[in-house]
């Protein structure tokens, strides 16, 4: 009666049933997996965010299959203000999600069962997206020395006649690692030999640990390019459900990505008048949140770093941007074992490295947007915990 792309295991893994058990016990956790800003102690301006619904054009409907002119001029405003690159507005779509843009984007380059390449390790959210589109992902790797880099040796290896874009992650998740610009240059160079496009998933863009900002691929126009990104991270609100996809390369390629795009949002119109009407204050709210939420990544990852100095067997890895950290741990029991007895024995939720696709166990992720106590507390516990396992 089902179909075979629907065919997933939905049995709870062992670390999910381990997290379930506890959490019925009543025993205390501290999480530091966090990854809804809604609820990691923010200060959102409640009255602004309110009052952005109070437009009584709301109450009209003016179906634009592209998104409403107003708030695709606000998404080129924000690019122009943030990263000093003029956007079209024509070449903005909006979307109610990334991962619906990504349905869009995979719906308009492939046929069933032709290639996307994805790095690992990565956000296992793809492989879900990809199902229900009927495309193949294919793995191409990242490799860490002193920072993350694509080993494009992979990478050519992964390319194949029904290969129809590379996906990018820009910073990765969970790496935080930003695409160099020595790597887009032989991005572009591989896109126009093999006439594939780039997928660039820039949710994080803004949250560089760096104090200069990171440039966007919506400057790229050497390869046909998408561009994601939404107000779940660049505004810190998940709940509002608009994001954006920016389309960009050489003209003729573009232009007609765009017309046949417009086609399949057309057939959705999934976008409320009333997200798009209050759009512009929705996005204002960056002002204020992104500040808060870069100053407690950087204190998080400060201290992450000056906890484990005196650790053996325990080094975070080179983080340059978004909101997650890893670390390589020496251990001998596996990852998911190891994030289990974490939770038994010190209350800490930590994700195991196999969640992102590392190609081997001995590796954890943290997130660094958990509020500074409760991530020093959790850091602590952990640290005491491996101290006390070797």
């Amino acid at each position: 009666m089902f179909s075979q792309r629907t065919g997933w295991k939905l049995t709870p893994n062992k670390y999910t049933q381990a997290l379930e058990e506890i959490r019925s016990s009543g025993k205390p956790l501290i999480d530091l997996t966090i990854s809804n800003p809604t609820e990691c102690g923010l200060a959102y301006d409640s009255k602004a965010i309110l009052d952005a619904f109070q437009n009584t054009n709301a109450l009209n409907y003016e179906p634009d299959a592209k998104g409403l002119l107003s708030a695709r001029q606000e998404v080129a405003r924000y690019y122009g203000e943030e990263h000093s690159i003029t956007v079209d507005p024509n070449a903005v779509i909006l979307t109610t999600s990334t991962s619906e843009a990504y349905s869009y984007i995979f719906r308009l380059l492939c046929n069933p069962q032709e290639e996307v390449l994805v790095p690992k390790p990565s956000y296992p959210l793809f492989d879900f997206l990809a199902d229900l589109q009927d495309v193949e992902l294919i793995p191409y790797s990242l490799h860490y020395a002193h920072g993350w880099f694509i080993d494009f040796e992979s990478l050519r290896r992964a390319l194949t006649s029904k290969t129809r874009a590379i996906l990018l992650v820009h910073p990765n998740n969970p790496t935080g690692s930003y695409v160099k610009s020595e790597e887009v240059q032989q991005l572009n160079a591989l896109c126009r030999e093999n006439n594939v496009a780039l997928i660039v998933d820039e949710v994080f863009l803004d949250y560089s640990l760096e104090i200069r900002p990171r440039r966007s691929f919506v400057g790229n126009h050497d390869a046909l390019t998408f561009t994601l990104s939404g107000l779940s991270k660049t505004a810190a609100l998940p709940q509002m459900k608009v994001a954006w996809m920016v389309t960009t390369g050489p003209n003729t390629q573009t232009q007609t990505a765009l017309e046949r795009l417009e086609v399949i949002a057309d057939t959705y119109l999934s976008l409320s008048s009333s997200a798009q009407r209050a759009f512009p204050q929705l996005l204002a709210q960056r002002k204020t949140l992104q500040p808060q939420l870069l100053n407690r990544i950087r204190n998080n990852w400060t201290y992450l770093r000056s906890s484990l100095r005196e650790i053996l067997g325990c080094e975070p890895l080179d983080v340059e941007g978004g909101w997650y950290a890893v670390l390589r741990i020496c251990q001998k029991v596996s990852d998911e074992d190891l994030s289990i007895e974490l939770m038994q024995h010190a209350g800490v939720i930590v994700h195991p490295g196999h969640f992102y696709d590392f190609p081997n166990d001995g590796y954890l992720v943290v997130s660094l947007i958990s509020q500074e106590q409760d991530f020093r507390n959790g850091i602590d516990k952990l640290l005491k915990h491996l101290a006390s396992s070797k």
